[in-house]
C-alpha cells in the first residue's frame, strides 16, 4: 500500500491471516526493503502492518530493533476492530 499527504509518501506492507507468520513477515520486510531509495529520503517512510495477534506480533517484533532504526521501518498491530496498535519506529 502506498499513501501520499503532504508531499510525503508512506509505503506499508500489510499482512493478513496466515499459517506462516514469520516467514510472511520476512517478506514483506524484503518487499519494503526493495521499495527503499538509494539515497536518502525523509519524504518517504516505511511501515510493516500485521494482524494484533500473538503469532504475528512475535513475528513482527523478532527483527532487530537496530536494523529496524537502520531502515526507518515502523512496525503496527491492527486487531479485529481495526484498532492499530504501534509496535515500534515512528512516521
Amino acid at each position: 500500500m502506498v499513501a501520499e499527504k503532504d508531499g510525503r509518501q508512506l509505503y506499508a506492507e500489510v499482512k493478513g491471516a496466515t499459517a506462516a507468520p514469520g516467514l510472511d513477515v520476512d517478506t514483506a520486510i524484503g518487499q519494503l526493503v526493495r521499495r527503499m531509495p538509494s539515497e536518502p529520503d525523509q519524504s518517504v517512510s516505511f511501515a510493516l502492518v500485521v494482524r494484533d495477534e500473538p503469532r504475528s506480533v512475535d513475528a513482527a517484533v523478532r527483527a532487530p530493533q537496530r536494523i529496524l532504526d537502520l531502515l526507518g521501518m515502523a512496525l503496527y498491530a491492527v486487531d479485529e476492530d481495526g484498532g492499530v496498535r504501534q509496535l515500534f519506529g515512528r512516521i
